[in-house]
């Protein structure tokens, strides 16, 4: 009985298991042999860097299984089955079978040592393995039968052997052009304007904008987006403005315009268009951003889709229409005032003229030129990327008025686009731009031939007071290599980016629930099959530096993703910071209030007196940028949308007036003083209006300002965050206490209370 019974519960196992598990415990000799001769003709290769990819998910015994199988079969000697599951990993035929399964080297030595711990640590095996390994040991079975127990283990550990294929499927990105069944119903007429800086492509496809029935206009940058609203607006046009932080309506009633001028990410696929603009199309081959314009060009719903920017983009435009079945319409267009290239450098700046613009690539340079400029007694107007959009504006402003005094512009090459400048010569202070490859690694290189025509190309532009531009280099050695650069047409783009879509990184999350977002990322990437003779895929290392931060905040998958898609520089820790506890107070369903947002910034802040405290400023305001980004995607819990508004224009003011007096703060740094706006402020149980109290007061260090002034002020009164008997106090407290002050007051009240709370 007891035989009938085992051969009984034996045949029932094997029954459960995957009929493909049950045939190689059948193989013979014979046919085991054929079978690996197969195997070894196709020559699959050990791919170890995607295995190491994949996490394992840790197996264990349940302990509160019955030891059936001891009962049926008597127990196993734990050293007896150690030397058959070590004869077992031995053999040459169960690695190749391994390797069938998806299991290469790496994942085969994990697995069998995952396989082994879990066999000999058991209190009872399952009992199909506990007979079959009995049957070896008295030596009526063959070690061959464990394999398809052992896989039963390895795809529990790896989810991804039983879906490789539909993992593939997902990320095979060879067709982008079919993800746009919309756009690909109709047939688009597509006009490529094509030309160098200051050829004036970009107004005779506005020209067409402004007077079509609908229209989209989709830029690079918020400066060019505001820019076209503005424009349209004042043509008579009614436009929207759409970025990822700002929604503005042309119609008082906020009923959507049938024009709208928006950032290149915000493009809606969805809406059709008569007229559609895509500038700097040559952006497709950004390592970051290019997949932002491939998705526009291929989805855009439009009659007719005008694409500006550089010659060398055109081929790439036409293999990728080609692909949409539609033509392109290339119309090229000259500089119209002429550039000339100097034939001797700077040298010195005692040799700065008025209309130069110095162009640096670093921060550090910038600081130093502005600072030798200033000491020769020159005013400097100051423009790099970390400065908010109205700082940029306004010493943009500065240097274009012919009756300001100051003549002299430093900048980075965020000049390149966004801004009207009256540049009469271009300097390049040094022609190595540190960059980020595909690969996510940081290079220090010349600057490309694109590059160099882009910012060369802003000097003398069409329309203002110098009908000629100039261009040439501080160093003598570098004059050779710019006329090089200047001489020659752009590179050919020959790829476009593309970047994997929520949709698709939620169905790889199905498929492998254990896995984080940023090893998600990590497989996607390497599994995804892109035509490498037009596309690449993007850079994600910011992406999966986000989702490794904010990867032990409970957060649903939808969400994360967005989070992790923010526009953060995560080189600024303090921006991060604030980041990490942006996603801390969303997971708990708690609303991030003007209180709370307050408290963590240590807000208000004191005008900066040295260049940590711009910086640090500069973060505070890229804070409120992001809390903006996040209120257009969570609105209920970011609900202060309007109010940070208002706080980044009075931060604006602020940095404005350090950049004003940048060489100030160049030598406060150097002699310690600071207004302390960079300690780190970090005081949930600080009250609130402690800091409007701080911010009602103001400065003392031009003209004493009337308290309770400011915009904000109004908003917290309109909202009932402040009263009118409460302002009354705070006026009547001001007064009272204002010859004890000290003239950086807006800094302090946030280090009182800590100090009345440490002695003990």
């Amino acid at each position: 009985m007891l035989n009938s019974g085992r051969l009984t519960l034996r045949s029932l196992a094997l029954l459960h298991l995957n009929k493909e598990l049950l045939s190689f415990s059948k193989l013979n000799h014979n046919c085991m042999r054929t079978f690996i001769t197969s195997l070894q003709c196709r020559g699959k290769k050990d791919d170890s860097n995607l295995s190491s990819l994949f996490i394992p998910v840790p197996v264990k015994p349940n302990p509160d299984d019955i030891n059936v199988g001891a009962e049926l079969t008597g127990a196993l000697n734990k050293s007896d089955l150690l030397r058959v599951l070590n004869k077992f990993y031995q053999k040459k035929e169960i690695k190749l079978l391994a390797l069938e399964n998806g299991l290469d080297n790496y994942l085969l030595h994990q697995a069998y040592v995952s396989f082994r711990r879990y066999c000999l640590e058991a209190d009872a095996l399952p009992v199909d393995l506990h007979v079959v390994v009995s049957d070896i040991l008295q030596g009526a079975g063959h070690v061959d039968d464990i394999f398809p127990y052992f896989l039963r283990h390895a795809r529990q550990m790896f989810p991804h052997l039983e879906c490789m294929d539909d993992l593939k499927k997902i990320s095979d990105l060879r067709t982008p052009a079919n993800w746009y069944p919309n756009a690909r119903t109709i047939t688009r007429k597509i006009v490529f304007h094509a030309g160098p800086t200051n050829s004036g492509k970009t107004f005779h496809a506005l020209e067409r904008f402004l007077n079509s029935k609908s229209g989209v206009y989709c830029g690079p940058l918020k400066l060019l987006a505001s820019e076209v609203f503005n424009r349209s607006n004042e043509r008579g046009t009614p436009c929207d403005l759409v970025t990822g932080e700002e929604r503005k309506y042309a119609q008082a009633n906020g009923e959507p315009s049938s024009h709208v001028s928006c950032t290149v990410e915000m493009t809606s696929i969805n809406t059709p268009y008569e007229v559609a603009i895509i500038d700097e199309i040559q952006m497709m081959r950004d390592s970051t951003r290019g997949w932002a314009w491939t998705r526009a060009l291929l989805g855009l719903v439009a009659e007719e889709i005008h694409l500006c920017g550089e010659e060398g983009a055109v081929e790439l435009v036409q293999a990728l229409m080609t692909t949409t079945g539609e033509d392109v319409e290339v119309r090229k267009y000259k500089r119209l005032t002429d550039l000339e290239v100097e034939d001797s450098a700077l040298g010195s700046l005692d040799a700065v003229q008025p209309g130069d613009c110095i162009v640096c690539f670093s921060k550090n340079d910038i600081y130093s030129v502005s600072r030798g400029i200033e000491a020769k007694g020159r005013e400097v107007a100051v423009i790099y990327g970390g400065l908010p959009p109205g700082t940029k504006l306004a010493q943009a402003q500065m240097f274009n008025d012919p009756d300001n005094s100051c003549k002299v512009l430093v900048a980075t090459d965020a000049i390149g686009m966004g801004l009207n400048l009256s540049i009469r010569r271009v300097v390049f202070y040094s022609l190595i731009k540190p960059s980020v490859n595909e690969k996510g690694e940081k290079e220090m290189n010349t600057i490309s031939v694109s590059q160099a025509l882009q910012i060369a190309g802003r000097a003398g532009r069409y329309g203002t007071q110098y009908e000629k531009g100039f261009v040439t280099t501080f160093k003598p050695e570098d004059l050779t290599t710019l006329k090089n650069l200047l001489s020659q047409l752009p590179e050919p783009i020959t790829k476009a980016g593309l970047h994997p879509t929520a949709e698709q990184i939620e169905l790889y999350a199905y498929h492998l629930p254990n896995s984080t977002l940023s090893n998600l990322m990590d497989i996607f990437v390497t599994l995804s099959t892109v035509d490498d003779s037009l596309y690449f895929m993007c850079n994600t290392e910011d992406f999966k530096f986000l989702a490794d931060m904010i990867q032990h905040v409970p957060l649903p998958l939808r969400a994360r993703y967005v989070f992790c898609c923010a526009p953060i520089n995560r080189k600024m820790p303090f921006v991060c910071t604030m980041f990490l506890k942006f996603a801390r107070q969303y997971s708990k369903n708690e609303a991030l209030t003007l209180d709370w947002l307050c408290r963590n910034l240590g807000w208000p802040f004191a005008s900066p007196k040295t260049i940590l405290d711009l910086v640090h400023l500069e973060a505070v305001f890229d804070v409120l940028d992001l809390y903006l980004w996040l209120s257009y995607r969570f609105m209920d819990l970011f609900p202060a949308a309007n109010l940070v508004r208002d706080m980044q224009g009075e931060l604006d003011a602020m940095i404005q007036q350090g950049v004003f007096q940048l060489t100030r703060l160049l030598k406060n740094s150097e002699t310690g003083v600071s207004s302390g706006t960079t300690s780190a402020i970090d005081e949930d149980d600080f009250a609130i209006n402690h800091h409007k109290q701080s911010y009602l007061r103001g400065s003392k260090d031009s003209h004493p300002p009337r308290v309770g002034g400011g915009r904000l002020t109004e908003r917290l009164l309109a909202q009932g965050l402040l009263t009118p008997n409460m302002l009354q106090e705070l006026r009547k407290e001001w007064t009272q206490t204002e010859h004890k002050e000290t003239s950086e007051i807006p800094s302090s009240p946030p280090k009182k209370p800590r100090q009345k709370r440490k002695p003990k």
